[in-house]
């Protein structure tokens, strides 16, 4: 009787040992893209950015690029840039003639764009979740939950490429329903940058006849 119940015992604790494998392999990968985005001195990114909300019968898609150098970064999306030289956040409106220059809040809750390939780092419990074959590639799901029950993110998939270990894609699910979708087309790493690539030239800009707005 007693080998039956420690049998039994061990038969319903191994799908938890083989879930908590898994979620161990999980975040060692992650470890792997974050290691390797660190030996980068700057990354230079193309993506389809795309919005989707089923019950609000809405979507959009559009292309982006974005430039990361540490914490600064440039991001064209939209029609619009922004532009982060460290300190503060440019977004230049090219169709109002305008620009909104504003001290980055610390602790957003919103993956910024200088963040986007190590946010995962914190904040997140992990699933080892699907392998996908795209274009011939091998791209392994990790998926990320929440530790802040308050996020008004439901999870988020993210997609690493198993060969070379870079993002390949993101999908976030929000508790609204909203599913963003990130697809990366292109990932260059160690270009060369103007130097003058982060830095805002504000008198351009009013010379343009630009308007500047201050928050």
């Amino acid at each position: 009787m007693l080998k039956k119940i420690s049998l039994l015992l061990l038969l319903s604790a191994m799908p938890l040992l083989s879930a908590a494998q898994k979620n161990a392999k999980a975040k060692a990968l992650l470890d792997e893209v974050y290691e390797k985005v660190n030996t980068y001195e700057n990354i230079q990114i193309d993506f389809k950015y795309a919005l989707e909300n089923t019950e609000a019968d809405t979507k959009s898609e559009t292309n982006g690029k974005a430039t990361l150098e540490g914490d600064k970064y440039v991001v064209d999306l939209f029609g619009s840039q922004q532009l982060f030289d460290g300190a503060k956040v440019y977004t230049i409106v090219p169709d109002n003639e305008e620009v909104t220059i504003e001290d980055r809040v610390e602790g957003e809750n919103t993956v910024t764009p200088s963040k986007m390939l190590t946010f995962y780092r914190e904040g997140h419990n992990y699933e080892w979740d699907i392998l996908q074959n795209a274009q011939g590639r091998k791209i392994q799901y990790v998926k990320l939950i929440p530790i802040d029950t308050d996020s008004e993110i439901k999870s988020i998939l993210l997609g690493v490429d198993a060969e070379t270990k870079h993002i390949a894609k993101l999908i976030e699910t929000g508790k609204n329903g909203t599913k963003t979708t990130i697809t990366v087309n292109s990932f260059k790493t160690n270009q060369p940058l103007s130097k003058s690539l982060f830095t805002f030239d504000e008198a351009k800009y009013k010379n343009d006849g630009y308007y500047i707005i201050r928050n």
